[in-house]
């Protein structure tokens, strides 16, 4: 699997769908291609140390590894990191990734956390 390296394609996949679990939310968007799946990571300072976040990535790309069978190509994806992924049991991990991957691609819109909802534009947005 491909990574995302450019900020314009984070920035596009924020704009795409997202789905909320626990220990991460995954944001998606179609990139209209059958080519393969890209992927990338977000873990911010906020989530801990140096330590901490480096394990956090390593156990969420062992985490879409482990279930990229599962992973439609034409898609990005990236994958936005909490504090609880350091210490859920990895399983959890695998059950929460393949539960929000298929909210995404369900096109479940409703908008309490757990759910996909879709980004909000700046045409959505109340102008103030």
């Amino acid at each position: 699997m491909d990574r995302l390296r450019k900020r314009a394609d984070f920035l596009a996949a924020q704009r795409g769908v997202r789905a909320h679990a626990r220990s991460f939310v995954l944001q998606s968007r179609s990139r209209g291609d059958d080519a393969g799946p890209r992927l990338g990571l977000t873990v911010t300072k906020k989530v801990g140390t140096a330590v901490e976040r480096n394990r956090i990535r390593r156990r969420l790309r062992a985490m879409v590894r482990q279930e990229a069978d599962r992973i439609p190509p034409g898609f990005d994806y990236v994958v936005v990191a909490r504090r609880d992924a350091i210490n859920a049991p990895f399983a959890e991990l695998a059950r929460e990734f393949a539960r929000t991957l298929s909210r995404v691609h369900a096109g479940d819109r409703r908008s309490h956390p757990g759910t996909a909802t879709p980004a909000r534009t700046g045409e959505d947005r109340d102008e103030r």
